[in-house]
C-alpha cells in the first residue's frame, strides 16, 4: 500500500513537471515566433511575426537592415512608433528630426523621404489603420533614426567604419541601437538622439553656425545647402571620422598649416609645413610615444631615386656636403667613388640613403615619433624661413613644425617629466641623439578641415589637395531630387 501511494505521488509530480515543461515551451515559441492558439486549437500569427516578415521583405530598401532587425528583436518584434496613442510614442519628434537633417549637414534623401511623410503617418494612427501599413512605416522610421545616429556619430563616408562594418556582429564602442533605445521615452527625445554627434568644440561651433544659417538665413529645411553651408557640412562629415572625445591631444590641420596642442581649454598653436599636392600629407590618427633629439633620417626610396641620385650624379660631393651616407642591403656604408656611384645608379633598389645629425639634417633637432603606415614624421627643420610664407605645402608628406623645441618641452612638462627638459635642451644643442619616452602617449590627429568658426565668424582655408569637391559630390550628388513635405 505504501509503495502504491509513493507511485501515485511520483506520477502526480511527473505530470506536473511535464505540464510545466510544455507551458515553458509554449511561452518560448510564443516569444520567439509571435504565435498563439485560437480557441479551436488553430494557430494564428500575431503582430510580432508579421513585423519580422516585413523587415525581411524590406531588407534591400533599408540602410541598416541588420541593425533594424536587432532593434526589433530586443522588443520581441513589436512596433515602436506607429500607434493610436501617439502621446506615448516619439513618432512626431522623430518626424521632426527627419524634417531638418540638413541642419546637421546631412542629406534628406538618405532618410526615406518618400515613405516618411506626414500625409502617410496621420491615417496610420486611426483605429481603422491597416496593420501592414503601420508596420512598414514603423520599420522605415526605425531605419531612418538608426541612419541618423550612425551618420551623426560615424559619418556616412567614414573610410574605417563603413556600412558593412556597422552592420557586422563585431562589437562597437558606440552602439546605435542601444543609443536609440536609451533615447526612447525620454522627455527630450530629440536631444538624446542627436547627442550621438562629436562633442569637440570645433565640431559644435560648426554645428551651431550651420544651424543658424539653415534655420535663420535659409529658413527651409528642404533645400539643399549651398556655398558655405555645404563647406560646413563637408567638414562636419570629416570631423565625425575622428575620435573627438580626447581632452588632451595634438591636432595637425593640413589646410590651415597649424598644429594645436590642446589641453582641456588651453590651446597652444604652432605653424606647420605640410606635403606638396604631389606628395600629400595623409589624414590619420595615432599617438606620440616618444621624442628623439638629433635623429637620423632614412630617406624614402622615391626621394632617393628621383632627387638624390640625379644630384649625386651631377656633383659627387653633394651627399657628403649634406651629411648623407649610402648603405647596401647588408647595411654596410658604401664609399662614394665613380665606380660605386655608377653601380648605385644602375641598381638603386639595392641601396638606401640616410642623413645623419647635423645643421642640415632634414628632421632638424627633434622628431616626434608616432606609428603610422605612411612612414611620415612630425619634426623640426633647419629651413625656418619657410614658416614666414602664408602657403606652406612644401614637404614630401612629413609635417615640419615651428618652435619644435618648445613643443617637445610642453609634451614633457604635461607628461609630468619636466625634470627631463634640461637634458632635452642639452641634447638638441649638442646634437646628441637621445630618446625621451612619454609615460602617457599623446593622441595626434592629422585632419583636413577647410573651414572652422573663430570668434563667431566662419573662416575658410585653402583646399590644398582639392578634396572638398569630391566629398561634396558624394554627400550631395547632382541627381538629388527635391524632397516633398
Amino acid at each position: 500500500m505504501k509503495n502504491k501511494n509513493i507511485q501515485r505521488r511520483f506520477g502526480t509530480v511527473k505530470l506536473i513537471f511535464i505540464s510545466l515543461t510544455l507551458l515553458w515551451a509554449f511561452l518560448l515559441v510564443y516569444n520567439a515566433f509571435g504565435v498563439c492558439l485560437k480557441k479551436d486549437g488553430s494557430v494564428i500569427y500575431t503582430d510580432s511575426l508579421s513585423l519580422k516578415k516585413e523587415i525581411i521583405s524590406l531588407q534591400q530598401k533599408l540602410n541598416y537592415p541588420n541593425l533594424v532587425d536587432r532593434f526589433y528583436q530586443d522588443r520581441l518584434y513589436k512596433r515602436a512608433w506607429v500607434m493610436q496613442d501617439t502621446v506615448h510614442s516619439d513618432v512626431w519628434a522623430s518626424m521632426l528630426l527627419m524634417d531638418c537633417v540638413l541642419q546637421f549637414g546631412l542629406n534628406r534623401n538618405d532618410f526615406h523621404p518618400d515613405q516618411l511623410t506626414y500625409d502617410a503617418l496621420r491615417p496610420l494612427t486611426s483605429p481603422n489603420a491597416k496593420l501592414q501599413e503601420q508596420e512598414i512605416f514603423d520599420i522605415y522610421l526605425t531605419d531612418a533614426l538608426i541612419t541618423l545616429i550612425n551618420h551623426l556619430h560615424y559619418g556616412k563616408f567614414n573610410p574605417v567604419f563603413t556600412t558593412e562594418r556597422l552592420e557586422s556582429k563585431i562589437p562597437l564602442d558606440f552602439d546605435p541601437v542601444s543609443h536609440l533605445k536609451k533615447a526612447m521615452g525620454h522627455p527630450d527625445f530629440m536631444a538624446n538622439v542627436t547627442s550621438a554627434q562629436p562633442q569637440a568644440d570645433v565640431y559644435k561651433m560648426l554645428q551651431d553656425y550651420l544651424h543658424l544659417v539653415k534655420g535663420q538665413y535659409i529658413d527651409d529645411c528642404y533645400e539643399f545647402p549651398e556655398g558655405d553651408a555645404r563647406k560646413m557640412a563637408v567638414n562636419m562629415e570629416r570631423l565625425r571620422w575622428i575620435n573627438t572625445a580626447d581632452r588632451y591631444f595634438m591636432q595637425i590641420n593640413i589646410p590651415s598649416y597649424t598644429l594645436k596642442l590642446v589641453n582641456n581649454d588651453h590651446v597652444v598653436i604652432f605653424k606647420t609645413i605640410v606635403g606638396k599636392p604631389s606628395s600629400p600629407t595623409p589624414e590619420l590618427e595615432s599617438k606620440v610615444k616618444y621624442i628623439t633629439t638629433s635623429p637620423d633620417w632614412k630617406v624614402p626610396h622615391k626621394i632617393f631615386t628621383t632627387e638624390l641620385l640625379p644630384k649625386m650624379w651631377k656633383d659627387s660631393t653633394y651627399l657628403i656636403n649634406n651629411h648623407y651616407s649610402i648603405y647596401d642591403r647588408k647595411q654596410n656604408i658604401v664609399p662614394l667613388t665613380k665606380s660605386t656611384i655608377a653601380a648605385i645608379k644602375a641598381n638603386p633598389n639595392l641601396y638606401d640613403a640616410r642623413q645623419s645629425s647635423g645643421c642640415d639634417n632634414a628632421l632638424g633637432k627633434v622628431v616626434f615619433r608616432f606609428p603610422n603606415v605612411f612612414d611620415i614624421y612630425l619634426h623640426d627643420t633647419p629651413e625656418q624661413k619657410l614658416f614666414k610664407k602664408q602657403q606652406r605645402a612644401f614637404s614630401h608628406g612629413c609635417i615640419r613644425v615651428e618652435n619644435a623645441g618648445l613643443l617637445a618641452e610642453l609634451l614633457l612638462r604635461n607628461d609630468g617629466t619636466g625634470d627631463k627638459v634640461p637634458a632635452l635642451k642639452s641634447s638638441m644643442l649638442n646634437m646628441r641623439k637621445k630618446d625621451f619616452h612619454l609615460k602617457n602617449t599623446v593622441p595626434v590627429k592629422i585632419t583636413y578641415i577647410t573651414c572652422e568658426v573663430n570668434d563667431g565668424q566662419l573662416r575658410v582655408y585653402p583646399d590644398v589637395y582639392h578634396r572638398d569637391q569630391v566629398l561634396e559630390s558624394l554627400m550631395f550628388p547632382v541627381n538629388n531630387k527635391p524632397v516633398k513635405k
